[in-house]
């Protein structure tokens, strides 16, 4: 199909999707709330929430398009801000660990990593159908990544990313949501949710570089952002209050990202523990070893 005729197709999706204020679209409209503030009005807030529908369609068509668009053409419209820190940690040969949110197009990103000489691996949730997923990997091997399942390999995914990170390896892991038991308790955008615990975890135990990275659309191309290096605490009791404390700082981050593009960030699911049901147990404070979650 013409890029011009995918282009209409999903950009007619999205507006669908709005008039039909579905129960995503709800979600969405509440998450950005939270990210806009209190003194949003409602006209302001519809209008990033539309926006944010057609930015997500736009992911999905560019995702759906990969195969049969250049790739030097994904290279030639990315621009990286800050891109000589993650050249810098990459050249270190100390392993470099990229914590990104859902935001803007970040398989494109790692096209852009990859074919510039930053190859790197990821972790993927399995999805049925079995086929579904094997596509999915398929396409992002076919560009140089690594692709380790979160579940069902030879390996737990933590060992497998260490070793790759004590080789010099570089990480991309998606870091905004994880409200599972072991997720790190952070204050995001004032109120309290869970974040991965797994790239600060392998940071520290690795001595890898810990970079946040955000992302947006523009219209004629893509944009990154490499944040400050997230560091240790000169301090800590323990190795469960370092990763919280580096988890913390990784929110911080993409506070600043997701602020200055909030139509680009594609949370359409429940993210605060206070926008979960009364009895949903995911809600309990935890004080477990958070290390096993890495995506």
């Amino acid at each position: 199909m013409p890029e011009s005729w995918a282009s209409g197709l999903f950009d007619r999706g999205a507006e669908l999707a709005a008039r039909r204020d579905g129960s995503g679209v709800r979600r969405l409209r509440t998450n950005l709330a939270r990210v806009l503030g209190a003194g949003v009005s409602q006209d302001e807030l519809d209008r990033v929430t539309a926006a944010g529908l057609a930015s997500y369609a736009r992911y999905w068509r560019e995702v759906f398009r990969l195969s049969v668009t250049p790739y030097d053409d994904i290279v030639a419209r990315t621009t990286m801000a800050n891109e000589s820190l993650m050249r810098d940690c990459y050249a270190s040969g100390r392993g470099v660990v990229l914590v990104l949110p859902h935001q803007g197009n970040w398989d494109y990103a790692g096209v852009w990593a990859t074919l510039t000489g930053m190859p790197f691996t990821t972790v993927a949730e399995r999805v049925e159908p079995a086929a579904l997923f094997d596509r999915f990997v398929a396409m992002r091997e076919e560009i140089g990544m690594e692709v380790i399942p979160l579940t069902g390999g030879a390996a737990s995914p933590f060992e497998l990313l260490e070793a790759r990170l004590r080789a010099g390896g570089m990480l991309c892991l998606l870091g905004d949501r994880d409200l599972t038991a072991r997720g790190v308790e952070v204050d995001f955008f004032g109120a309290v949710t869970r974040f991965p615990a797994g790239p600060a975890a392998l940071a520290l135990r690795t001595g890898a570089a810990l970079l946040p990275v955000t992302l947006s659309f523009r219209p004629d191309g893509w944009d990154l952002r490499t944040h400050d290096r997230v560091e240790p605490p000169a301090a800590h009791a323990t190795e469960g209050a370092a990763i919280a404390a580096m988890t913390q700082h990784i929110a911080r981050a993409f506070e600043v990202g997701i602020a200055e593009h909030p139509e680009d960030w594609h949370m359409l699911q429940r993210l605060w523990l206070a926008d979960l049901a009364g009895d949903d147990p995911r809600r309990r404070r935890t004080n477990g070893d958070p290390t096993g979650t890495t995506s």
